[in-house]
């Protein structure tokens, strides 16, 4: 008998297409509309937080349609997004700076197909929507920090000369850095080494009663290179940031000359993701000052001279040395974990070869003595005073570990002292992902719903449906049986698309709605040439059950060469295109290799099934 299959790959078949049908079934279930609820630092979602957020729900009239107590956050699901807006203004003044509200579209997929890891596709931002944030880079603060820095730099070169130069202090000015010196003589010296080495830097000298000044300005076109290497080391520290957080197809470009657009399709966590993209956290290296008495100097309100005063996060004080050992800039790799022998959430650092080499003298000179880590966050929030807006900066800076030195350490270290183990990860992403530049606010944040994109959603929709019917009205009526084969395959090859996609967690937006529908042609052109060869050998006389076999088999090679050549041209899309054209691209691959399969191996299956295997006088075609 000829025209059959073997069993196993009916069997193969069949269990790629039930497959495929259950990844492709949670994008029928749509989302809901949700609130999600996560803590800062200081704070802790747990079932105390979950029972105050239904209370205050309960007591304002408002029914959620559930509220969930996921890991380390709350999700709660409504109806329509007028009740998750009312609820959201309502839970952000109830429970406050301790817990951070952010709007969300959680999936109504049932837990089963969550069970087994079968997640709807991502949506782009002009479908489904997503986060978007518009986010300013604090150009003051940049080059407040490059004067710092050269207080720094000046401070060691006159000190460190073979010839060192006396002065009396180096600080940052209302006009620049500013040098005091004790006689002319050495004020000029000092010039004139400052002058040798920082030629981009404009200086002026002065003097007064006993002092003789050194005062060094930023240039114009020094401080607007300043200003673009913030912007642009900026954005090269958020699209690290993003790839950490591991966002399919992030949009991430510069806006004017402060600004910077990002937004973050499909995106689930929004309030991580405000979270991680504005942090400006970094880590100090310093020692304890063990030689005074911290009591002392809170009392007294004198630190002593060469020391900083600092809190621990019990707010315990701690007398800090002021020299910095070392600083989050020399840290090359950064994993979270726990500490084999507390048990408590650790960050495991590495080094660059400079900063191992600085933390190798630094220790080797210490051991038995005790070496705190600082953590720092700049912050900047706009407060409305008098009804207008104003900035508001602020530095947080915190020792989050104190431990004594037992050995000379080198590149690979680890710091304890966390709060839990999701603040351990949060600082890993960030010190791997690098410190920003500059502080940067977020000044403008939306979560776009799907209603911004409903009109595209509903025309993509449109245009499958309209070129999909026309398609298999006109199969069914020109080739008949075979049409139908074929209208069967393109519908399997669809839900096939659709499932890959979500299987891939690929984003689609309305380029890949194109490249569907270029599918969807492609899918039924091999259809045609397969039922053309069939008909043609009908003509030269053959039998039914040859003429399937040969239509089959001659039209393969055609297929085949039709398809390796525009998949080509998807990888090369892919290899040079950004955002939605590779988003096209991977839709329009995927849809290759899907309507290869039900082209040739569905079509070819159920002709066997209805015509092979025994003796046939016509093909219905």
């Amino acid at each position: 008998m000829i025209n059959q299959y073997p069993t196993w790959k009916y069997l193969l078949i069949a269990v790629i297409l039930v497959v495929g049908t259950l990844y492709a079934l949670p994008n029928l279930y749509g989302e809901d509309p949700a609130i999600q609820i996560s803590a800062t630092r200081n704070a802790q979602v747990d079932a105390a937080v979950q029972d105050r957020v239904s209370t205050a729900l309960s007591e304002a009239g408002i029914t959620p349609m559930s509220v969930e107590l996921l890991q380390e956050q709350i999700l709660i699901r409504f109806r329509d997004t007028e009740l998750q807006l009312k609820a959201a203004d309502l839970l952000g003044k109830t429970l406050g700076k301790q817990f951070v509200v952010a709007l969300n579209l959680a999936s109504a997929e049932p837990g089963w197909l969550h069970a087994i890891n079968a997640l709807p596709m991502y949506l782009g931002l002009d479908l489904r929507g997503g986060v978007h944030f518009l986010m300013e880079v604090d150009m003051d603060a940049a080059v407040d920090q490059a004067e710092a820095r050269y207080v720094g730099e000046f401070r060691d070169l006159l000190r460190k000369r073979d010839e060192p130069i006396r002065y009396i202090t180096v600080v940052r000015g209302s006009g620049g850095v500013v040098a005091q010196f004790r006689t002319a003589e050495e004020r000029d010296q000092a010039l004139e080494a400052l002058n040798k080495e920082y030629d981009s830097l404009e200086f002026s000298t002065s003097e007064t009663v006993d002092k003789w000044l050194v005062t060094a300005t930023i240039g114009d076109q020094e401080r607007r290179d300043i200003r673009n290497f913030a912007l642009q080391q900026n954005i090269t520290t958020l699209r690290n940031r993003v790839n950490e957080l591991g966002v399919a197809e992030p949009v991430i470009q510069q806006q004017g000359d402060s600004r910077v657009v990002v937004q973050l399709p499909g995106v689930q966590d929004t309030a991580r993701a405000k979270e991680i993209l504005g942090a400006t956290a970094t880590l100090e290296f310093r020692m304890v000052d063990e030689s005074h008495n911290v009591l002392d100097a809170v009392n007294s309100g004198h630190v002593p001279a060469g020391s900083e005063l600092y809190n621990e996060r019990n707010g315990d004080p701690v007398l800090l040395d002021r020299r910095v050992i070392l600083t989050g800039d020399y840290i090359t790799d950064a994993s979270s974990g726990f500490d084999q022998d507390s048990g408590g959430a650790a960050v495991f650092i590495n080094l660059d070869s400079k900063g191992g080499h600085q933390m190798s003298n630094a220790t080797k000179d210490n051991i038995g003595k005790l070496m705190a880590v600082v953590f720092i966050e700049n912050k900047v929030e706009t407060r409305e005073v008098n009804g207008e807006p104003v900035k508001h900066k602020s530095v947080v800076k915190e020792v989050i570990n104190i431990a004594r030195i037992q050995g000379q350490l080198g590149n690979r270290f680890q710091i304890t002292g966390l709060d839990n183990p999701q603040e351990a990860r949060n600082l890993a992403l960030l010190l791997r992902a690098g410190a920003l530049a500059a502080p940067i606010e977020i000044i403008e944040e939306r979560t776009v719903g799907p209603s911004l994109g409903r009109d595209n959603i509903n025309q993509g929709f449109m245009s499958v449906v309209i070129g999909l019917a026309l398609v298999l009205l006109f199969m069914g009526v020109y080739y008949k049986v075979f049409g139908l084969f074929a209208n069967v395959a393109l519908l399997l090859n669809i839900v096939l698309l659709i499932a890959l996609l979500s299987m891939l967690q690929a984003t689609l937006t309305l380029p890949g709605i194109a490249g569907i529908v270029l599918t969807v042609g492609m899918a039924v052109d091999a259809n045609v040439l397969i039922n053309e060869r069939i008909r043609e050998e009908l003509r030269n006389g053959n039998s039914p059950q040859a003429s399937i076999h040969s239509g089959y088999e001659k039209a393969f090679s055609t297929i085949a060469d039709a398809n390796i050549t525009t998949l080509i041209a998807a990888l090369v899309l892919f290899s040079f295109g950004t955002g939605p054209v590779k988003g096209f691209a991977v839709v329009l691959s995927l849809g290759i290799l899907t309507s290869m399969f039900t082209a040739i191996m569905v079509t070819r299956a159920m002709a066997n099934l209805v015509y092979g295997g025994r003796r046939v006088d016509r093909l219905s075609i």
